[in-house]
Parts: C-alpha cells; sequence; structure tokens
C-alpha cells in the first residue's frame, strides 16, 4: 500500500462481527517467539486526550478488559519493572499471579511467577510491605550507588539491590543488570519517568498501549515524562489493534539499527 493508504477496520462492512478472542487466542499476540533475545516491553494506558491518570491514578482509566490483558502480559513476562513512585501511588502488593496464570508458566517451563524490579533511587520503600514481605520471588530493587546506606541495609533483608548508576539509576544499567540474571522478557508497567528513561536511553522494544474511551480534561500526565533535552523520533510498527467495546488495545514495535 502507498503511504497514503487508509483502510477501515470498524464499523465492520460486510460481514459479521468477528469472534471474541479466547485467553490463549490474546497470549499468541503477546507471547514471545523467542524468549532467548531480551526484549523491552512497556504497558501503559492513556485516555483519548491524552493523560496517563484520572484523579491521578491510571487504574481509574481502566475496565475489566484492559485487567485482562494486564494479566496476561505479567504471565509471559521473565520481570515486572516498575518506578518506586508507582508501586506506592497504584498501590502495589506482592507480585503474585493467579493460579491458573502459575500454571500456565510452569507447562511453559518458566517459574511459577514473574520477579517483581523497583527503581528506586532513594530507596523510598518500606521492607515491611506486603511487596516484600508476601513476595513469592525475592524483590530486586534498582538503585543507585549513593543511596542512604541506613535505608539500603533495610532493604537488603528482603530484596536483592542492584546498583545501577552513581548518583542516578541509568535505565541502560538496569536493563543489563536484569539480562544479566536471565530476565529477558522485561515489562515495565511504569510510570512515566520511568518509560521516559527508557526511551531516552534508547533500550524501549514494545509498547503495549490501552486506549481508555474517555476524557480527561485535567493537567494529567502524558504516558512519558522525562527531562528538556529532545530525542530523536522513532517509528514505530502497528502489530495490532484489539477492541472491548469502546476501549482499544494497541501494540507497537520497532526495530533497532545495527
Amino acid at each position: 500500500m502507498s503511504g497514503d493508504t487508509i483502510t477501515q477496520l470498524m464499523p465492520v462492512r460486510g460481514r459479521s462481527a468477528p469472534d471474541a478472542l479466547a485467553d490463549a487466542d490474546l497470549l499468541t499476540l503477546y507471547g514471545h517467539a523467542d524468549r532467548s533475545q531480551p526484549r523491552v516491553r512497556a504497558n501503559f494506558i492513556s485516555s483519548v486526550d491524552g493523560s496517563a491518570s484520572a484523579g491521578g491514578l491510571s487504574g481509574k482509566l481502566g475496565s475489566p478488559a484492559d485487567k485482562r490483558v494486564f494479566d496476561l502480559l505479567r504471565q509471559v513476562s521473565d520481570v515486572v519493572l516498575v518506578g518506586a513512585g508507582t508501586v506506592r501511588t497504584e498501590g502495589y502488593g506482592a507480585m503474585r499471579l493467579a493460579p491458573d496464570a502459575s500454571a500456565w508458566r510452569t507447562r511453559n517451563g518458566l517459574p511459577e511467577h514473574p520477579t517483581f524490579a523497583i527503581v528506586s533511587g532513594r530507596l523510598d520503600l518500606d521492607p515491611a510491605s506486603d511487596v516484600f514481605a508476601k513476595a513469592p520471588v525475592r524483590p530486586l530493587v534498582l538503585t543507585a550507588a549513593s543511596a542512604d546506606g541506613a535505608k539500603r541495609a533495610g532493604l537488603e533483608e528482603v530484596a536483592e539491590i542492584i546498583d545501577c548508576g552513581e548518583n542516578r539509576v541509568a535505565a541502560a544499567a538496569l536493563i543489563a543488570a536484569l539480562t544479566s540474571r536471565g530476565l529477558r522478557q522485561v515489562h515495565c508497567e511504569g510510570g512515566p519517568s520511568l518509560l521516559g528513561s527508557l526511551v531516552a536511553a534508547d533500550q524501549l522494544d514494545e509498547l503495549c498501549l490501552s486506549v481508555s474511551p474517555s476524557l480527561e480534561g485535567g493537567a494529567g500526565p502524558r504516558i512519558v515524562t522525562a527531562g528538556d533535552d529532545p530525542v530523536d523520533l522513532r517509528a514505530m510498527r502497528l502489530d495490532h489493534v484489539l477492541l472491548a467495546g469502546s476501549m482499544l488495545f494497541t501494540k507497537y514495535s520497532r526495530q533497532k539499527a545495527d
């Protein structure tokens, strides 16, 4: 097709509506064809007017279908990567999957649960929280070497602490730290600052973006926030578009230069 060709996805014309997708279909669409190759994926949601949250929470933009995709993306991942601010704001608990998801992972040669990796430059995390106390797999905390020593000592009791930079967490270093531990399928759930650092460091391979059929209308953040330094525009390839009610689920990927 030429660059200005337009096709219609919906309403469907001349045929019946497509069949509903089972979880097995979604796992085929979102699964990793080659798990030996490192891949960094992010999953975010946005309102139609570009806000990554409503009332300060991304979860308020979601739906049951969005939660279904959210859970399946965790299911196929080696590690779930989240910034400490998002862990606190969104009320994260332990990274524990449902029994059927754990059973699927076991059948496919994976550990029952993905590893939880939290990015925290200042180590502002509570070692007694459920994130650590109820974790089925010892979490990772990715931080800077200059982080507070007392906080580091407290968290070392419940997590593996990994330095990924001297005064700040470097995105390339944290991805290298994960992949060196065999955690090649990296799944980032936020927040916007963490995604911004991955984009700026050219570490993002794939974006799964849910578009909520709502207008936030306020001063909510974009899915990416970063510093003032611009990055080169990077073309993405649309892999698929799924529909649930009026919510869209898109998946974009890009090929890095050799």
